[in-house]
């Protein structure tokens, strides 16, 4: 069993970014290894200085005169949980701009810039924004994918000595979210309501949105249906996948889907503790689906990314924009995946470069003109930017 995940690709982009930027944010939900990844950072670069946002100490020594504090920095700085005093980021903008200045700053936070008020403003043009997941199967390697699978892709939970104890660790860290993180960001709001509203979601992954349905079912309106859900994308548990649609006479599906980020997570709400639980489960499907979404997300980026749907039922799981090209994504949990109706429309209505159908068998195949089907391990293997 791995005690270790090397993520050596991710470590050499943070320090080509910092040789290009005053400032490198890494944003990501809380326990996917950040903190971890700014240590490698500071092996490769040498001593460095840190203010952990999350101690009394880290605060106490920025609360009173930051600007002295980070003006006086050489080398590197790191600002762990950073999203704790946003204010950081206004005082940041003249330190980047001074010609004497003397430091790169990186910064760690677990809350999206949407949800940390004033950072795009505040360092635009300053800092370069790098996505930090949790573990992926080309870092983990593809024997391990029913395991990173069933227990998700958080350091903690996917290393834990048994998928009992990653159980554990998952229910402990649902618990930290709902009743220290998100009121860490001065949203006050009963954490049972939370929780409540996060178990309603589980049963919502990989459906379209409906805020209206879910506001009846938590006894609530669309509108806090809505800004609930946004938190929970904000702290990097829910990913909101955006339709795409064009003119091409067919009535299209304009309402988002949503699906947890984390598989594990998932599985944690649903009460799945093993892999024969999750394939005798109803949610069997859909849990693949977004486990092998966030896979290819990972590793080819989520920029211009879109699910398609008409409302007769013709659609595409996933749609990759990359320089010009149309690239489509179907996820099948079966073991011989076949062509359908719905992807030849798809192919031919989108008017895609190629469709690739991934599944979590070990063989590469052809299905026809332009469709292949392509095993998740083997995702790393295209290059999209080339193909």
């Amino acid at each position: 069993m791995q005690q270790n995940v090397a993520r050596l690709k991710l470590l050499d982009e943070v320090i080509q970014r910092l040789g290009e930027s005053p400032v490198v944010t890494l944003f990501g939900a809380r326990q996917v290894g950040k903190t971890t990844l700014a240590r490698q950072v500071q092996e490769r670069v040498g001593s460095a200085t840190v203010f952990d946002l999350e101690s009394p100490a880290g605060r106490a020594a920025l609360d009173r005169t930051p600007e002295l504090a980070l003006r006086d920095c050489e080398g590197l700085v790191v600002i762990d949980e950073v999203q704790r005093m946003p204010s950081l980021f206004e005082i940041l903008r003249p330190i980047c701009d001074d010609p004497k200045r003397r430091a790169n700053f990186l910064l760690l936070g677990s809350a999206s810039p949407a949800l940390v008020r004033g950072i795009s403003e505040s360092l635009a043009g300053r800092t370069q924004f790098i996505a930090v997941p949790g573990f992926s199967l080309g870092e983990v390697g593809g024997e391990e994918q029913d395991r990173l699978w069933l227990r998700g892709s958080f350091p903690r939970s996917f290393l834990a000595g048994s998928s009992e104890s990653a159980l554990r660790w998952l229910e402990s860290f649902r618990r930290t979210i709902v009743e220290r993180d998100i009121p860490g960001l001065g949203l006050r709001i009963p954490a049972a309501t939370l929780e409540r509203y996060w178990s309603l979601l589980a049963h919502w992954h990989g459906q379209v949105w409906n805020a209206a349905e879910l506001g009846r079912a938590m006894g609530a309106s669309p509108a806090t249906a809505n800004r609930y859900r946004d938190i929970f994308v904000g702290t990097y548990m829910i990913r909101i996948l955006q339709p795409w649609f064009e003119n091409l006479g067919k009535r299209q599906v304009k309402a988002p889907k949503v699906y947890f980020r984390d598989s594990g997570m998932l599985h944690q709400f649903l009460g799945i503790g093993d892999m024969r639980a999750l394939r005798e489960h109803p949610r069997y499907g859909a849990s693949w689906e977004g486990f092998a979404l966030e896979q290819v997300l990972s590793m080819h980026g989520d920029a211009d990314a879109y699910f398609w749907s008409t409302q007769r039922g013709a659609e595409l799981d996933l749609l990759l924009l990359r320089r010009g090209k149309r690239w489509g994504f179907e996820f099948k949990c079966t073991d011989a995946p076949a062509t359908t109706k719905s992807m030849r429309i798809a192919l031919e209505d989108l008017r895609l470069d190629r469709l690739w159908v991934v599944y979590p068998g070990r063989a590469a195949y052809p299905m026809g003109e332009r469709i292949d089907a392509l095993p998740l391990r083997d995702i790393g293997g295209i290059d999209l930017l080339k193909a």
